[in-house]
């Protein structure tokens, strides 16, 4: 099985950010944790601070899988659905 990259990017309402960036922050270092995760970075754009980018590797999908089910990433989403404006979320196959 390959790994499974993904770049999920979230978009904080303009008056939610610092809320959002908290709740972002806490799925670090639990999702570090989880069987399977090669690699979970959280980055922040420069030039509009409301738009967090997220980084990931993982051992398969099935991982993957697991740590949306996993109880701090549900939690996260229940925390943030009225205080985002946007999410994009792409699951990549490395090609070459």
């Amino acid at each position: 099985m390959s790994t499974v990259t993904v770049v999920a990017k979230v978009t904080a309402q303009n008056d939610a950010v610092d809320a959002v960036k908290t709740e972002l922050l806490k799925l670090v270092p639990e999702t570090r944790k989880e069987e399977g995760c090669l690699e979970y970075r959280l980055h922040q754009d420069r030039d509009d601070p409301a738009v967090f980018v997220f980084y990931e590797n993982w051992k398969s999908l099935e991982h993957l899988e697991q740590h949306m089910k996993s109880k701090h990433f549900q939690e996260y989403v229940t925390a943030v659905e009225d205080i985002i404006a946007g999410k994009a979320v792409h699951v990549l196959t490395e090609i070459a």
